[in-house]
């Protein structure tokens, strides 16, 4: 499948070209620096960008694969997900291990096809640093999750 970053300006138009039978469609918000030119920069405008795909990718007939933390968010697909009568194994949720565990089994027993990323190999620590580095955020997810809370 594809990977989209919303924080692309053109993240939309990419999810409308890719919103098609067959198409797996993996939306993140992205992290990496890239000019104002070509992304948005501000965490509002990213946000946006993520649920103008959201809605692209929900109405449209691939598979969607919703790569997010952030609880509203999640909320926004489950709601696209039910106003596009999709079944609940047409899409997925994707997140980090040891980030929102209990949210992660809560989706999953609503019957929500959750799948959890695990960094493995010799360069696991670097990529699990960057991944919480991208998003503060992210960092207390995983602090709340080592102390049992979510």
């Amino acid at each position: 499948g594809a990977v989209i970053q919303a924080y692309l300006r053109r993240a939309e138009e990419y999810c409308a070209e890719l919103a098609y039978e067959g198409s797996r469609v993996r939306l993140c918000k992205g992290a990496y620096a890239a000019p104002e030119t070509v992304a948005f920069t501000s965490k509002a405008d990213v946000d946006k960008s993520f649920v103008r795909c959201l809605k692209v990718l929900m109405g449209g007939r691939g598979y969607p694969m919703v790569a997010t933390h952030d609880p509203r968010l999640v909320e926004i697909a489950g709601a696209l997900a039910v106003l596009n009568d999709r079944d609940p194994s047409s899409f997925e949720y994707q997140m980090l291990y040891g980030i929102r565990p209990q949210e992660q089994r809560r989706l999953a027993t609503q019957g929500a096809r959750v799948r959890v990323y695990v960094a493995y190999g010799e360069e696991w620590y670097g990529y699990f640093m960057r991944r919480l580095a991208e998003r503060p955020a992210n960092l207390a997810f995983f602090l709340r999750a080592l102390r049992g809370g979510d």
